[in-house]
């Protein structure tokens, strides 16, 4: 099939070597345009348009996809399909109804679950069993179109945001395929989605990662792995920003006060949380790298009775 494939950041590029490896005809990718990025603010490539680059595939990059010469860019393409996996600007309905297959959107998560930003990172800040990858016929909603396929993934006990981005990014990738090839032969059964059991998400904010250690400490162990590796979850001590990389549940044999650490040996310490506690297995203090508990202890003295947050 000839495609048009709209996409920006790492969770895009996947879909589009899989789409590429398959055999299809990429004739534009349309990735947003540079941004200034690091230190120095100099205008970087999106990771869909280095791919784009790399692979000698023509790239656009419009400020605004609904204006009019925008839409006549990709009129001119005259793909058989749009391929759209996470490209940051709404598609107006004229551009839905260009090509001739329409537009398919490839969604990380089971729709009509997690609509919206951030879908892997709150299914593993939510506990959740399982989720998954969705692709999806777009129209003019936010992730309402009718459901193409989907395919589920485990969420495992010690996931974290970084290891489940690479998972649903792979079986997006392989699940746009095997849905450009029904829609191709003909046996594609679109779904309509369930809008009464639709639950929505919001981009993550570096805010969303401070500790409350009044909370549950599962609740507090799913946070510190949805957070990993970004913004991570962190709390404070000596008024220096700790942040907590990996953590274990336990039971403590005695009653402390949230935030309150508790059982610190030369190798581990434990904090308190509204329920349970947690084992701190490695951590980052402000200034310094990432490193396991042990070596964080044999450089700062730390001591039962100390407070976190």
């Amino acid at each position: 099939m000839k495609i048009v494939f709209m996409g920006t950041p790492d969770f895009s590029v996947e879909t589009l070597k899989q789409i590429i490896a398959a055999g299809h005809e990429v004739s534009l990718v349309v990735t947003q345009p540079d941004r200034p990025r690091g230190r120095g603010k100099k205008p970087s490539y999106s990771p869909v348009k280095e791919f784009a680059v790399e692979h000698n595939i023509p790239c656009f990059q419009p400020e605004k996809i609904r204006d009019e010469s925008c839409i006549e860019i990709l009129e001119r393409e005259n793909a058989d399909i749009f391929v759209v996996v996470a490209f940051g600007q709404i598609l107006p309905q004229r551009i839905l109804d260009i090509p001739k297959y329409g537009c398919m959107n490839v969604h990380a998560s089971l729709l009509p679950a997690y609509r919206g930003a951030a879908p892997i990172q709150w299914s593993v800040i939510n506990g959740d069993p399982e989720t998954g990858v969705t692709t999806m016929r777009m129209d003019a909603g936010m992730d309402t179109g009718d459901i193409l396929l989907q395919e589920r993934i485990r969420i495992a006990p010690d996931e974290t945001g970084g290891s489940l981005f690479d998972k649903l990014a792979a079986a997006g990738g392989a699940l746009c395929v095997k849905t450009l090839e029904q829609i191709q032969d003909g046996s594609i059964h679109p779904i309509r989605q369930n809008h009464e059991a639709a639950t929505y998400t919001r981009m993550i904010s570096k805010k969303d990662g401070q500790i409350d250690f009044s909370l549950p400490a599962r609740q507090i162990e799913c946070l510190i792995r949805g957070m990993n590796p970004w913004p991570s979850a962190y709390t404070y001590i000596d008024q220096k920003i700790l942040k907590l990389w990996n953590a274990d549940v336990i039971i403590p044999k005695e009653q402390y006060e949230p935030g309150e650490v508790f059982d610190v040996t030369k190798d581990s310490f434990c904090v308190a949380a509204g329920k349970d506690a947690l084992k701190i297995l490695s951590l980052q203090l402000e200034g310094k790298k990432r490193m396991d508990t042990a070596d964080f202890l044999r450089g700062f003295s730390l001591k039962n009775g100390d407070r976190l947050g």
